[in-house]
């Protein structure tokens, strides 16, 4: 940590008293809490208050370091309670003259963790890679009740990242600085440099003489790494030692008697009958068996037979001793292996958690701007991206490691569920299940309070709401809701209208001899056909009566849509390509955008919305999700179930989706 503190003209006014403290940990316990930085403001001060900054101060330090209820913040909200009953006994004295007119700060920074609360006007920044966030927004100060005095309420809590600037200011300094635009030129500072950040300072010393107030600024530097770091210790990592290596193999040899494996060749005395032959006496002893062969006489067969016998004897030692060389040659590999490998991933590991680190920094300080929240979820996505790899080879290391890269994998993907809004749905509503005997559907169309459902492969329509079959006598390709209608479309020209409970027939012109029809959407009545073939989208406008002049290619720039999976149009026309995201205004292209998200996408299929909706609505089936998105591209919601293991299509009606996996119809709630 480093620490600058300046107190500007602290006597340009005899009412004003300021003044600031720093208190470092001494003693053990007082280090698991970590620093306590405080600033103080007192004006209209009277000359018996003149020390109430440092008496208050006092009381703060010796609540927060004697309290030992272990976290940071607890002690904080320990030692704000007891400055609470401190001003609230002066008070009750009859001395309310410091009321409105204290300024008070008080900041604990524990490894990465930073709690504050404050009263007045004090200005808190926060400086990070040449950005400057106001984290004074972020306090919520409560009034003022009378008895008991209530002056310190909230704390704001957060997370800093390595090299962080967090600057406290007297409201003076602050708007003085914000003139100057002093903190600009701090933040555009590639690296912090004392010489440079005093240059900043003398070059502005002039004016400055004019104003009273203090100026804090604290680097945060981190002495080791913090939080839940992946550490590499000696279990993890061993030394190469021959005797750990060979322990298998002697741990064999240990569980045999202690004269298990002994072999004797003795040379005997030549005997009768058997002229210039060595007659050998072999000992053999093993756990089982024990053979001695030192017979008097031996016949030539027999010999042979013991020269055989001695010659696959000696070809199973070798092929036993090859056996152990290569079980000890595979259990020194794989031991290096195993330590290469630690060492790899502790880096990554270490890289994996920085990054998760500073992406909760983004989340705590609770900076709602879509900012903010893009960076924290482009550094959990890239963690994200580093640790699933490793966990996919886990099986040289050692449990320990491993479940400690489990652990930091699972809270990853907690974080970045939160951060994408992703809510799994353990039982969905069930509304209704077809019999397959009776109707088999693919699509569903919502015509308001009425569903119907359709398939490409089947003829005829179901009304859910009469739970009957209409009979059309034709295969439905596709289903649209226009002029309070039903309109269904059937290939290649046939369109079929429902319309209070009445059936009309009408169809359209062509456009070409080679239209591949993909998808259909409505707009003001207009229908607007896909050929993702072509890349080409048709319009028809409408005219009167049900029915549609002729077509016209509505695409300025056609090669853009060629294999589109799904269109959906309000005032523009979205097309879902690839997982990318297309509009189009008037014909003309707009803008492309990526669907940022996680899980990641991998094959969404069905985009839809309508000029009366505010969201995006896509269907992911193979990751049994609906994402809901901002017509800008940002998340709202994603709805995932292990239910969810068909999903066909799916439908808005006002704050209900209804959605259609398998034979079974799910409601989701918005």
């Amino acid at each position: 940590m480093r620490i600058f503190e300046f107190h500007f003209n602290p006597k340009l006014k005899e009412d004003l008293v300021l003044d600031s403290f720093c208190y470092e940990p001494e003693k053990a316990y007082e280090k698991k809490l970590g620093d306590l930085y405080i600033v103080g403001l007192l004006k209209n001060t009277l000359p018996k208050n003149k020390r109430l900054l440092k008496r208050l101060a006092e009381v703060i330090k010796e609540k927060y370091y004697s309290s030992r209820v272990g976290s940071a913040e607890r002690s904080l909200k320990s030692s704000l309670k007891e400055a609470n009953k401190f001003l609230d006994s002066i008070s009750k004295s009859g001395d309310v003259s410091w009321l409105g007119n204290l300024d008070f700060f008080i900041l604990s920074i524990k490894d990465s963790n930073l709690n504050f609360a404050k009263v007045g006007d004090i200005k808190p920044i926060l400086i990070r890679a040449g950005q400057i966030t106001d984290i004074n927004k972020k306090v919520q100060i409560e009034d003022l009740e009378p008895y008991p005095l209530k002056v310190f309420a909230n704390i704001v809590s957060g997370k800093l990242a390595e090299k962080d600037l967090i600057v406290i200011l007297t409201q003076d300094i602050f708007e003085f600085f914000k003139q100057e635009k002093t903190l600009t030129k701090i933040a555009k500072l590639e690296s912090f440099d004392d010489k440079q950040f005093k240059e900043i300072l003398n070059s502005q010393k002039k004016n400055l003489n004019e104003i009273s107030g203090v100026f804090l600024l604290i680097q945060f530097i981190k002495e080791n790494f913090v939080g839940k770091k992946q550490t590499i210790s000696e279990k993890d990592l061993e030394k190469f030692s021959l005797k750990k290596i060979f322990a298998p193999v002697l741990k064999i040899f240990q569980k045999l008697p202690k004269k298990a494996f002994n072999i004797k060749i003795v040379t005997k005395k030549k005997k009768k009958g058997l002229k210039g032959i060595k007659i050998p006496r072999i000992k053999f002893r093993t756990p089982r068996f024990n053979i001695r062969i030192f017979k008097k006489t031996f016949s030539l067969s027999k010999l042979k037979k013991t020269k055989k016998k001695k010659s696959l004897l000696k070809q199973n030692l070798i092929l036993i001793l090859g056996l152990i060389i290569l079980l000890v040659f595979g259990f020194v590999f794989s031991k290096f292996e195993q330590n290469r490998k630690i060492k790899i991933y502790s880096k990554q590991l270490e890289e994996i958690q920085e990054k998760l680190q500073l992406s909760e920094s983004f989340i705590l300080l609770k900076d709602t701007s879509s900012e903010a929240f893009q960076k924290s979820n482009l550094l959990l996505k890239e963690s994200w991206n580093k640790i699933l790899p490793i966990t996919k080879d886990l099986s040289l290391l050692p449990k320990d490691f491993t479940s400690q890269i489990l652990e930091l994998k699972n809270e990853i993907s907690s974080k970045l569920s939160e951060l994408n809004k992703l809510e799994q749905i353990e039982n969905p509503e069930l509304v209704f299940e077809f019999n397959r005997l009776d109707f088999v559907p693919h699509n569903l169309l919502i015509d308001g309070d009425n569903i119907y459902f359709f398939s490409p492969y089947l003829k005829n329509i179901y009304d859910f709401n009469e739970k009957r079959i209409i009979e059309v006598n034709k295969v439905i390709n596709s289903a649209i809701r226009i002029n309070n209608s039903a309109l269904f479309f059937s290939r290649p020209d046939k369109l079929i209208i429902l319309k209070n409970n009445e059936i009309f027939e009408s169809e359209i012109q062509t456009p070409y001899q080679d239209f591949e029809f993909s998808d259909l959407a409505s707009f003001y009545n207009n229908l607007y056909f896909i050929d993702k073939k072509t890349g080409q989208i048709i319009k028809y406008g409408f005219l009167n009566d049900f029915k549609w002049n002729r077509p016209v290619s509505w695409l300025n720039q056609k090669e853009d849509v060629v294999g589109a999976d799904s269109m959906a149009v309000d005032s523009s026309a979205w097309i879902l390509k690839n997982n990318l995201i297309y509009k189009y205004y008037k014909g003309e292209f707009q803008k492309e955008f990526e669907i940022n998200i996680f899980p990641n996408p991998k094959d969404l299929v069905k985009i839809y919305t309508s000029s009366n909706l505010p969201y995006l609505y896509i269907l992911e089936p193979v990751q049994k999700r609906i994402v809901i998105l901002k017509k800008d591209g940002r998340i709202v919601k994603q709805f995932q179930s292990q239910k969810f293991d068909n999903l066909l299509d799916f439908g808005v009606a006002e704050n209900t989706i209804y959605i259609l996996n398998g034979l079974k119809v799910y409601t989701i709630k918005l």
